[in-house]
């Protein structure tokens, strides 16, 4: 098989996506559809459609597109048949019915953004950093009836460095998505349409435990101070730049704000006052975890206001030393 015989119906919405859809497309590959999400409204009255970032590159490219509001929806169906596909490949996307996912005679493959069995779900990249791992990786694996857990095609690995966000992590993976796609796409040339696959029970070490990734809400962001200092570090950075790790100030005066925090750094100064307390040394300012050490906020954001540096936000906020954080 010739990799210009191999008809790709692609699917995918984010940037993260686009990075592989264009892979695809440089190396000559024949995409001859994509599906991605419905336009979604935007602006202050919801007036405006904005397509997806997937959508616009397709677009760009005289790509084929199609926006389902319903994956079962019988018309899509058709329309989608109607491409003849021999693979579908996945990325960042939703849920696919079998009626979707087992229409071509290859299958269709995902790509996930972390190391199989581990940190299925949503939001993989965001629970490995807020879990203080030191290696992902994005792997390949064929869609089946639950979600994430077909047999796996391959995998590429990624350290984590401990400075790292998940702006950082995001922007790594995206790169490595794309490249384990070309090398799962060979493989599945070089077999003829069938590649080894490894059911991931199989991938699992005795006594190993899984762990989720499920969807990142409001209150999944809210910073645990009776935590440890090195746990509180890797939840904020494993939530930012978006959606952000959160906290209520309480304020001298008794009022109370919502305060965003983008980036802290670990001390080795310790406290024996309550975990949550806001301690302030010159241009600091430090918060008590719960077990004793003091985590200095760097980059902060009141509600309402701009991100900014913990230095500048204390020159607005005076008395701050002594205030607390829940």
């Amino acid at each position: 098989m010739r990799k210009e015989e191999l008809r790709i119906v692609f699917m995918g919405t984010p940037d993260f996506a686009v990075e592989t859809l264009d892979a695809l497309v440089k190396n000559g590959y024949n995409v001859v559809a994509v599906v991605t999400q419905p336009d979604k409204p935007v602006g202050r009255h919801g007036s405006v459609l904005q397509p997806s970032a997937v959508k616009q590159y397709a677009l760009e490219h005289q790509l084929p597109v199609l926006q389902p509001e319903k994956m079962k929806d019988e018309t899509f169906v058709e329309d989608l048949r109607s491409y003849n596909a021999n693979l579908q490949v996945v990325v960042a996307f939703r849920m696919l019915p079998e009626v979707v996912w087992a229409m071509p005679e290859y299958g269709t493959f995902n790509i996930h953004a972390a190391l199989l069995p581990q940190y299925r779900g949503a939001a993989p990249i965001n629970w490995a950093v807020i879990n203080g791992e030191t290696r992902t990786g994005v792997t390949t694996f064929f869609l089946d009836h639950d979600i994430d857990t077909g047999r796996v095609i391959m995998q590429l690995p990624f350290d984590i460095h401990d400075d790292y966000d998940v702006e950082n992590v995001y922007d790594g993976l995206m790169h490595l998505g794309a490249d384990i796609c070309l090398q799962t796409l060979q493989r599945i040339i070089d077999s003829n349409g069938h590649p080894e696959a490894m059911a991931q029970e199989e991938m699992l070490t005795d006594g190993e435990v899984l762990k989720p990734a499920p969807k990142i809400f409001k209150d999944t962001c809210h910073i645990p101070w009776t935590n440890s200092a090195k746990q509180v570090y890797d939840f904020v950075r494993g939530l930012s730049p978006y959606p952000g790790a959160w906290t209520t100030l309480r304020l001298s005066d008794g009022k109370e704000t919502v305060l965003k925090v983008f980036k802290t750094q670990k001390t080795s100064i310790s406290s024996t006052k309550t975990a949550g307390t806001v301690v302030v040394e010159g241009r600091k300012m430090m918060v008590v975890c719960g077990n004793g050490l003091m985590i200095e906020l760097l980059e902060v954001q009141m509600a309402g206001k701009k991100r900014m540096n913990a230095a500048d936000f204390l020159n607005g906020q005076k008395n701050t030393d002594g205030c607390s954080v829940y």
